[in-house]
């Protein structure tokens, strides 16, 4: 999908600040973070999100919770605690629809995910 944000990301037309890059995926800082450590991680492959997972997607996807975990390690988070989070749809607040996984970490985060 040409006009995507995160397929310009991984085409290295927008520039990210990139902490992980294989063939399959990717991971960068947020531009907006909400948590002293907030990454963004990706399949290259381009996907709207969980509810389209292509066999290429889903075999990435996969691997993507160890990639999660090293990170971690190397951000000096994981003995603290993290949260991975994949928002699927509007409703959800999704804003970018290219299936992506946000890692945050770095405070307590607390219990709530949103406001009832």
């Amino acid at each position: 999908m040409s006009e995507c944000l995160f397929c310009k990301i991984v085409r290295k037309e927008i520039p990210a600040s990139v902490v992980y890059e294989d063939d399959e995926l990717l991971a960068f800082k947020d531009i907006a973070p909400q948590a002293p450590v907030h990454l963004i991680l990706i399949p290259k492959a381009h996907c709207e999100g969980l509810n389209d997972l292509t066999p290429e997607v889903e075999k990435a996807v996969a691997r993507l919770p160890s990639v999660a975990a090293k990170l971690a390690k190397e951000f000096a988070i994981a003995t603290s605690g993290y949260r991975l989070i994949s928002n699927c749809g509007a409703d959800a607040g999704q804003t970018v629809f290219h299936l992506h996984f946000h890692l945050l970490g770095g405070k307590a985060l607390g219990g709530k995910l949103c406001q009832l």
